[in-house]
This record gives structure tokens, sequence and C-alpha cells, in this order.
């Protein structure tokens, strides 16, 4: 078997975290969205707003999970002013609104400690590594990525606002691996998500590693996906990828 020469991260839960309850960030966040449309002539209610634009954020989030296809925030502020008669809003006037928004929402995001650490020491240990993200919104992934300096330990960022695709759709797993020309044995996801991260992997004959250090872990037993291997914290990745690779030896024997 192929040794691993990629290792594909997951972001939000995995290599950042939010510290505060998202609801007042979220409030603040529309707020700021909502004052950016007016200013470039958009009337709309502000006191109406926020329950409206959280209740399309929903509908279209199950929608996403539901069949595998991202529906990007762009698309849900552009249709919700367009039903409420405001149609044809130039893009621009639409991405400085979402861009105000998302300004807010991403101080709640911050580095895990062990992040940069442990991706210097796959990188000098020859490892490959990519970004692999489900998010409604390409530009702000790629703003968490420049704020926190992680840019230059990817090859490639692949986000399903950008493809269309969510995880755990194989199509993004495969886009992913076609990037570094890389058959799925030669891969790792490393990612906090079950049925996303996990799921995607193991069925795309990736090598799944479940990082549980900010989620609930059911009972043992109970896991419906299995993963691959589990860690705790980022900083456990390099040892056990030497694990992995020790065991594939000894498979040869």
């Amino acid at each position: 078997m192929s040794k691993i020469q990629v290792v594909f991260f997951d972001l939000g839960s995995t290599l950042v975290y939010s510290k505060d309850p998202w609801p007042l960030f979220y409030e603040q966040a529309d707020q700021a969205l909502v004052e950016m449309l007016y200013r470039a002539g958009v009337d709309i209610d502000p006191a109406s707003f926020y329950t409206e634009f959280g209740g399309f954020i929903r509908s279209y989030y199950d929608k996403s999970v539901e069949d595998n296809l991202e529906q990007t925030t762009f698309t849900v502020l552009r249709d919700m002013l367009s039903r409420k008669g405001f149609r044809s809003v130039p893009e621009p006037i639409l991405r400085d609104a979402l861009e105000s928004m998302y300004a807010v929402t991403q101080k709640n995001w911050y580095l895990e400690e062990d992040a940069i650490s442990t991706l210097e020491t796959l990188k000098s240990r020859s490892y490959r590594m990519g970004l692999i993200s489900n998010t409604s919104d390409d530009k702000n992934v790629q703003g968490i990525v420049d704020r926190w300096g992680l840019r230059p330990f990817f090859e490639t960022i692949i986000t399903s606002a950008a493809l269309g695709i969510r995880k755990p759709d194989a199509r993004i797993f495969q886009a992913a691996l076609d990037c570094f020309r890389v058959q799925p044995e030669a891969a790792a996801m490393v990612g906090d998500m079950l049925d996303a991260d996990v799921l995607g992997a193991n069925q795309s004959g990736i090598y799944s590693i479940w990082i549980t250090r900010r989620i609930h872990v059911p009972e043992e037993g109970e896991l419906m996906i299995q993963p691959q291997a589990v860690i705790t914290a980022l900083d456990q990745i390099p040892d056990l990828l030497v694990e992995v690779e020790n065991d594939r030896l000894k498979g040869f024997d």
C-alpha cells in the first residue's frame, strides 16, 4: 500500500475554533450587513431582517445537507432581497454587505495553539497539505486562512462554496486528490465532523482521522460512522502517521 504523502485538513473546529457563543455574533453580523445595504440604497427593514435572514440561512443549509450541493450566502441574500422586492441589486453591493457580515463573525475564530507547530512538523517531513472546507462563502474561509497565517502550508484550498459541492460528497475529495495527482490511499483527512470529514474520507478510500477536541464524543458503541484513527489534538498527527506507515510496512512482511 502507498505511503501517505498528502494530509487534508478541515478548517472550523479543526485548525481554528470558536471561543464565544455564536448568537450574539450572528445578530451583530446581520446588523452590519443591513447597515451596509441601507447605506447602498437598499431600504430594508432592520427590525425584521435578523429573523428572516436566519430563516433563509437555515432552509438553504438544510437543503445543502440533504443533497450535498452548496448554496452560498451570496445566493441566499440575493434571493431573499429579490423576494422582498429588491431585484437586480448590483453584485458589488451584495459582496460588500456580506464582507461586513463576515468581518464580525471572523472575530470569533481563533487558531488552535498547536496548529502552526503541527503544520511546520508535517511540512518538514515532506508531507504535502491541502484544506477542504464546507462553507457558504469561499472568501470568508480565505480570509480566516490569511488572518492566521495558514496559507503557506497549503498547496490547495478547496471550499464547497467555490466548488458547489459539500463534504461528504466524493466529488469534493476527488477534486482535492486531483490537485495533488495522488491515489486515495496516499492521502489522509483530518476533521471533526463524522458525517462530513470521516464519512467522506472513508467513502473515497482516504485514511480518516477524527479530531475530537472541540466536540462531544458519544459513548463507545454509538458511532454509526467509524474513523480509522481518533486524536484529541493536532500535535498527535505526526506520530500517528509514522504508526500508520509502520503498520502498512508490516502488512508486506
